[in-house]
């Protein structure tokens, strides 16, 4: 099997379906298969894919396990020599796929590579990031973020400073479409299971990097991606209280802190 497309999901059959949909309308491989890894799995979305998609590999779990244990499942399913990771809120353009895996297959020193990602009006989405520095954190999740000199330093976490139009090589990628291989994945592992949400893809990128691959902005690929609006900005007691969202990020943020306390960062281009 060439290519084994892991899709995640959560509570949105709808989103969900436009996925698949693009998927099979778009893609011109053949050797290829999709798997579906449901979180909390609701009925509408068992029923969808029993009666719409039984040729597509699929698993439930009752409950929210998190993204990393997810993918840990999809992997486990997949049969690929190379692994397209999607969210259930992505939608692919004619020949995304197909310039992914080329990359890939052409570029044997890198590690994780994902697409230009675009709203549905065709807006830039950033999806490409330098790494978090603790006061990102803060910045991003009270009101501090809306001063100038925070916005800078935010500017610079969005790579801001760069035009979006060119492949570079990044610190890290936005988790939502990523290709890369099994070989690279037996090295570098999977995602650790202490981030349940936020930072799994942060700290993974970090993994690729410290074992030697680089990890690749690549617009010439181009997807959609559906994807809400967080708590930035917002009262910070407001944001604390009401957003565990909020309060899963910052958790996770700790996490990953401490995971690299004193670790230097990954140097590269």
């Amino acid at each position: 099997m060439e290519l084994s497309i892991i899709i995640t999901s959560y509570k949105n059959p709808e989103l969900l379906k436009v996925c698949i949909d693009s998927i099979k309308k778009n893609i011109t491989l053949t050797d290829y298969e999709m798997i579906e890894i449901d979180c909390e799995s609701e009925e509408a979305t068992q029923l969808m894919m029993r009666e719409d998609y039984p040729e597509i590999k699929f698993y439930a779990f009752k409950e929210n396990v998190g993204y990393q244990a997810l993918l840990k499942k999809g992997f486990e399913m997949a049969e690929g020599k190379y692994i397209l990771i999607m969210n259930g809120d992505a939608v692919v353009k004619k020949g995304s796929i197909e310039k992914l895996l080329e990359y890939v297959r052409s570029n044997k020193q890198v590690g994780l590579v994902g697409p230009q990602l675009l709203g549905f009006n065709e807006e830039l989405q950033y999806s490409c990031f330098r790494f978090y520095t603790p006061m990102t954190i803060v910045y991003r999740r009270t009101f501090l973020g809306r001063l100038k000199f925070a916005q800078k330093k935010l500017d610079l976490f969005l790579m801001k400073d760069f035009d979006h139009k060119s492949e570079k090589e990044v610190d890290w990628l936005m988790g939502s479409a990523l290709m890369t291989s099994r070989e690279v994945i037996k090295k570098v592992g999977l995602m650790d299971p202490r981030f349940k949400m936020y930072f799994e893809d942060v700290d993974w990128c970090r993994r690729f990097w410290e074992a030697g691959y680089k990890v690749i902005y690549y617009p010439s690929s181009r997807m959609y991606h559906y994807h809400g609006k967080g708590s930035s900005g917002k009262s910070i007691i407001k944001t604390l209280i009401f957003n565990r969202l909020a309060w899963l990020h910052i958790i996770s943020a700790v996490k990953y802190f401490l995971k690299y306390w004193g670790k230097p960062l990954p140097q590269h281009n």
